[in-house]
């Protein structure tokens, strides 16, 4: 993958052990230290956040060349690792038989972070700058992935879950569906009673990231205990998400 530069990010992919560390350690300072999570693959003595699907995947860096500094990071399992990777960490929260019918080359996102720091300015900009490069240059056409609320309790977040049930539902053939064993329905409060306002600035920002480059979700959240978040799965095309990044942030794609 060509680099992707900006006055202040150099936006690459993993390409060492020291980078690795870099990525699976700002993962740890995120989605452990931060928000609780855990796994019987998570190195608490060095800090690191990893599993057995990292050697399988490429890992999206953004760094901030002024501090030497990992600021984000996106973990991508193209439709070519897949077999050696042996199954993809959706599948473990998500039937994704709609995805696999279709026949079209999918990548599955995850782990994607930012460092406190970088939150709420341009980084998550290059961040997705970079992405589209990389899905280019490799052709993809759909693009997925479970992105998450933080907690587990529902109550909480009956709005924001309605409003992407109501609003931002897959089509059929694209909607895969949560798995029965922590199956959470989204449609908890009848549209005529929602405050989509209101209910939109409890949306993650990732999650809001993906619905302006239009990003639909699938049927069902799935309750992560290990992880403490309520995950939805997210899917959007590719080709409309490059014609809309390219609106919205003005982006070079090509």
């Amino acid at each position: 993958m060509a680099q992707v530069s900006a006055p202040e990010f150099d936006v690459r992919l993993a390409r060492s052990a020291q980078d690795m560390r870099c990525v699976q350690r700002l993962r740890y300072d995120v989605f452990v230290e931060e928000l609780g999570g855990d796994g019987p693959l998570v190195d608490h003595t060095e800090r690191l956040e990893r599993d057995s699907l990292d050697a399988h995947c490429d890992h999206l860096m953004l760094v901030d060349r002024a501090h030497d500094t990992v600021a984000g990071v996106y973990r991508l399992l193209p439709p070519e690792n897949l077999a050696a990777a042996g199954r993809y960490y959706c599948a473990a929260e998500y039937d994704l038989t709609a995805l696999e019918k279709t026949g079209k080359r999918v990548l599955e996102l995850g782990r994607s972070c930012l460092h406190a720091h970088y939150r709420g300015g341009t980084a998550m900009h290059h961040l997705w700058s970079g992405l589209a490069h990389y899905v280019t240059q490799r052709q993809i056409d759909i693009l997925f992935g479970v992105a998450s609320f933080h907690g587990t309790q529902i109550a909480p977040l009956a709005a924001p879950l309605s409003l992407l049930h109501h609003r931002h539902l897959a089509p059929p053939e694209l909607r895969v569906r949560a798995l029965d064993t922590s199956f959470q329905r989204m449609d908890l409060i009848n549209p005529a009673d929602l405050d989509r306002k209101a209910a939109m600035m409890q949306v993650p920002s990732l999650i809001k990231a993906y619905l302006r480059l239009g990003g639909y979700v699938g049927e069902g959240a799935y309750v992560d205990h290990a992880f403490n978040t309520v995950d939805v799965c997210l899917i959007m095309d590719t080709a409309q998400m490059s014609a809309r990044q390219a609106r919205i942030y003005g982006a070079d794609v090509k």
